[in-house]
């Protein structure tokens, strides 16, 4: 099999894997866009920190996305919709690669559904001042790197569970946004290669 490039990579790494679902009446839905771009030969992944006026996850590092509308065909048409409107992408200029696992926001009950998707570059954001208080480029390479993560151990109902964080020059990726992206490295980068 001839060598695959990085995104036929990231493309058949996540439709080989047998993605884990999250099903509760308690939690809300929720999706998001992990937007991958190519500038030179580098890959680099989109994050957002999110303004202090939004509901959820004040200030934190994530993904565009967001929570279900009654209008939302799935939940790949809410992670379009939201990153069109946080940010800018229009939905027609995604290329979907793959879905990852559901992840659960312990605090304020989400289960979010990611979508790693493509989009070109250069690209005309226009992150939604209101939602969006700065764009965060971060070379794919700085999270293959185990020196750029750490892990604390948290108590939740007597179990230990780990909290990951990644340093990204000033900024802190951690929680639901930083599982989001160790499962995407284990994913894809992890094992033996695809195409031996």
């Amino acid at each position: 099999m001839k060598s695959l490039t990085l995104k036929e990579r990231i493309r058949d790494r996540l439709s080989r894997r047998t993605k884990r679902r999250v099903t509760s009446a308690q939690w809300r839905s929720a999706g998001v866009l992990m937007p991958l771009y190519a500038a030179g030969d580098d890959l680099y992944v989109l994050l957002t920190k999110r303004t202090d006026e939004v509901e959820h996850h004040k200030g934190q590092i994530s993904f565009p996305g967001g929570a279900r509308e009654p209008g939302d065909r799935d939940l790949l048409a809410t992670a379009l919709r939201e990153a069109e409107e946080e940010v800018g992408i229009a939905r027609s200029d995604v290329e979907i690669l793959g879905e990852m696992d559901d992840v659960e926001t312990y605090v304020s009950g989400f289960v979010i559904t990611p979508f790693v998707g493509v989009i070109p570059y250069p690209y005309p954001l226009r992150p939604n001042p209101r939602e969006i208080q700065e764009l965060v480029f971060v070379p794919l390479i700085t999270f293959l790197d185990p020196a750029n993560m750490r892990v604390e151990y948290r108590d939740r109902g007597g179990v230990k569970v780990p909290l990951y964080f990644y340093q990204h020059g000033e900024h802190v990726i951690w929680g639901a946004t930083a599982r989001i992206v160790k499962d995407f490295v284990e994913a894809v980068f992890s094992g033996s290669e695809p195409d031996e």
